[in-house]
Parts: C-alpha cells; sequence; structure tokens
C-alpha cells in the first residue's frame, strides 16, 4: 500500500494534523447513537502514522458508556476531526470531510452496525487490525 500525506483539521483552523495513509480511503459509517448523531464518517489509522500539528490546548474530550472511545473536538468550532475509537483504542478515527482537497483519490464507505457494536466486532475480519502498524512499512510517496 502506498501512503501519501494527508494534512487537515477543524473549521476554525485552531486544530490541524497530519495523517499518512493512501489516498484511497476506506471509510466507515457506524450507525451508534453517537455518530448517527455527529454524521461521524472515519477512516482509522495507527497512532504512529497521525500528528497533531497545532490546537492541543484548544481539544476537549466528551466520553460515555464504556468511555473507550475518547471524542475529541475544537473548543472554539465544534468539529471533531479525529477521534480515538472504541473499536481501535490504539489508534485514531479520521474525519474524512476534514482533510484538505488534493489528496484523495477515491473513498470507499462500508456501514458498520455500531446499535449492535459488541456483535459487529466480533464478526468484522480487518476492523481491529486497522490501527495495528504495519511490519514491513508501506511506500510513502
Amino acid at each position: 500500500m502506498d501512503l501519501v500525506k494527508h494534512t487537515g483539521g477543524c473549521h476554525c483552523g485552531a486544530v490541524r494534523f497530519e495523517v499518512w495513509n493512501s489516498p484511497d480511503l476506506h471509510v466507515f459509517h457506524c450507525n451508534c447513537s453517537i455518530c448517527t448523531k455527529k454524521q461521524n464518517h472515519h477512516f482509522i489509522v495507527p497512532k504512529n502514522r497521525f500528528t497533531l500539528l497545532q490546537g492541543l490546548e484548544n481539544l476537549t474530550t466528551y466520553t460515555f458508556n464504556t468511555h473507550v472511545a475518547k471524542h475529541t473536538f475544537c473548543k472554539t468550532c465544534g468539529v471533531q476531526s479525529f477521534y480515538t475509537p472504541r473499536s481501535n483504542p490504539d489508534g485514531y478515527g479520521i474525519a474524512p470531510h476534514c482533510l484538505d482537497p488534493g489528496t484523495v483519490h477515491s473513498v470507499t464507505v462500508e456501514n458498520f452496525c455500531g446499535e449492535k457494536w459488541e456483535e459487529s466486532m466480533q464478526v468484522h475480519e480487518t476492523i481491529r487490525d486497522m490501527s495495528k502498524p504495519e511490519e514491513n512499512q508501506p511506500t510513502v510517496i
């Protein structure tokens, strides 16, 4: 898999990040209670492929239920451009609509039944591995 550097951030610009990922995004559309309310579509990356460039002091976090997911958002504009998902607490969920234009070639959307989270996680074959760093580092372009 070839990786490109995507940059992005919140609406007001206080929070900025970069993330290395394929230009062809695999995005999850989850129907759990919070993802439905926020229309949270995201792709998952390992922590070592994400860098917060600015805005740490402008982030706040919301948790609920198991408190594993960390829903981080900008205190100024309220946009969640990334978060720590319950499915992958060792990685980040990145909002593709918060990426700067020019680096995404395609987007494939997969529905995930967050209403039945435990059952869905047991049957999903790859979601837990999406936040694991690859042993053979992908090519960076």
